[in-house]
């Protein structure tokens, strides 16, 4: 993978995520309202560093919500209350972008 590809992804991640932004277009007005800030939450607190955990996590979210929509449950019923927990939860196992600087700065002391 070139740089350019790490830096905006395949053309097949980019239909894989524009296919997702249109599963969650069809959502109710308030399932969509809790996606997109669940996402907000995740890339603003760098929960996500790449598209593999993005796809898993994001896709995940939307299988739930569709469920939880054909079955009349309003979002808090599905994750609760404390809705950044949810997501903390979501991606406890997740790399994230201060684990790669960590690794990076324990690399550049132990080195020298």
């Amino acid at each position: 993978m070139n740089i350019f590809e790490k830096i905006t992804g395949t053309m097949a991640d980019k239909r894989e995520w524009k296919a997702m932004e249109s599963r969650a277009k069809e959502l109710p007005e308030e399932y969509y309202d809790a996606y997109k800030a669940i996402q907000k939450y995740l890339w603003t607190t760098g929960g996500l560093m790449d598209w593999k955990g993005a796809r898993r996590i994001f896709g995940g979210i939307l299988d739930l919500f569709e469920e939880g929509a054909a079955e009349g449950k309003t979002v808090t019923e599905l994750i609760g209350e404390d809705v950044a927990s949810f997501c903390d939860e979501l991606v406890k196992d997740e790399k994230k972008w201060s684990d790669k600087y960590r690794e990076k700065l324990n690399d550049t002391i132990t080195s020298e």
